[in-house]
């Protein structure tokens, strides 16, 4: 069930104000009241339906920069324990929807990562090389091992558990379930203007009322605020289809959560009733809703045949189609943290792939910024950190 959501009708002051009720603001939501702020949430539009529908609902903890380019980028230490946030982030959400049973279809998936593109054996082995190097979980599959296992045709893969799935927008709803629990309210309005000269921030709202936060966290999916810019920040739209339900035989083994080490990268997953979602075809020129749209016939049909190339054992048909705009970055890092020349602002921007992941991480780390507990290692996700100089 969606909470009501009212109106702003009146100036009113809260302790932190969270723009965006997408799955980013409503687990900053929770854990922010959970430990005692009181916290209100505002969003122009139904929570989940801004960026959380360009999920791919598949929480990994590899990311869209392979630990091989990610250490040609930041040096190996950096990149690895970069990798292992990521790892105790999708351990650290599961943790959270097992304790508090939030329905949101979750199951606990292995991954498998395949050669595609300008990546192959060799590539994959190296890959698994620093990830084992890195203590982190996973086993190399040659050409022969991966058709016998799997029946993907395919040089190599690189299978890994600790991965997962879940449906992000009854994710997002037992969040803002649980939230309001905790007294979080949540508003129909719309930030237009943010006013950090004095001691808090007044923020303005599309009716002409005001909201005076002592912290504002900013969880807008792609869209940033005039004033936070970052180099690394760029944003793209990404298609997806799912099939009819398929047969038991035409899904591939424990229905594993499927994607491919090339840039532009497709994705496939399993759902409960044996459909199929398969997506990608990511573009960085067509970001309007109109324009991204009236290519879903011509994406999908791209879609399905990729799908047919991978999995000829499936029907390839497009029950439904859908479309989003998502925003990522160019070192497949998120932006997280303080806004720059903004202290009582914090953002989180850019997820890429791994929305569900950086959604969880980023809750934790702006909670624990603003109780002055800022960490070394969150500078890795700085919104004004440094481009690195060579990008692979």
């Amino acid at each position: 069930m969606q909470p009501v959501r009212p109106s702003v009708d009146r100036d009113f002051r809260c302790e932190i104000l969270v723009v965006g009720a997408g799955v980013t603001g409503s687990l900053a939501a929770e854990h922010l009241a959970s430990q005692g702020h009181e916290v209100c949430i505002i969003d122009r539009q139904r929570p989940g339906l801004g960026s959380t529908t360009a999920s791919t609902a598949m929480l990994l903890w590899e990311i869209d920069s392979s630990l091989s380019d990610l250490t040609a980028m930041y040096g190996f230490e950096r990149a690895a324990n970069i990798y292992r946030r990521s790892f105790s982030a999708v351990s650290g959400l599961a943790e959270l929807v097992n304790t508090h049973q939030l329905a949101c279809g979750m199951r606990h998936k292995r991954s498998l990562y395949l050669a595609a593109g300008k990546v192959g054996a060799r590539e994959l082995q190296a890959e698994h090389a620093l990830r084992m190097r890195a203590g982190l979980p996973g086993e190399y599959l040659d050409h022969l091992t991966l058709l016998e296992q799997f029946g993907l045709y395919r040089e190599a893969a690189i299978h890994s558990i600790g991965s997962a799935d879940a449906d992000p927008l009854l994710l997002c709803q037992a969040l803002l379930a649980m939230a309001t629990i905790h007294g979080v309210k949540i508003f129909d309005a719309s930030a237009e203007n943010y006013d950090n000269s004095g001691q808090a921030v007044v923020v303005e709202l599309d009716s002409g009322h005001v909201i005076e936060a002592k912290q504002v966290v900013l969880a807008t999916g792609y869209v940033m605020p005039e004033f936070l810019t970052s180099s690394l920040h760029k944003i793209s739209s990404s298609w997806a289809v799912a099939t009819p339900p398929q047969p038991a035989g035409a899904i591939w083994r424990d229905g594993t959560l499927i994607w491919e080490a090339s840039e532009n990268y497709s994705y496939a997953r399993t759902t409960r009733d044996n459909r199929i979602i398969v997506g990608g075809e990511d573009d960085d020129q067509v970001i309007e809703p109109e324009a991204r749209d009236k290519l879903m016939p011509a994406k999908a049909e791209t879609i399905l045949r990729k799908l047919n190339g991978l999995w000829s054992h499936a029907e390839p048909v497009a029950e439904f189609v859908w479309s989003g705009t998502f925003g990522t970055t160019t070192d497949g890092l998120p932006l997280i943290g303080r806004v720059p020349g903004h202290p009582r602002i914090h953002a989180a921007y850019g997820y890429g792939g791994n929305g569900i992941t950086y959604s969880y991480l980023a809750s934790r780390m702006i909670a624990a910024s603003i109780a002055g507990n800022h960490q070394p290692w969150f500078d890795d996700f700085a919104i004004d950190r440094d481009a690195p100089k060579d990008i692979p």
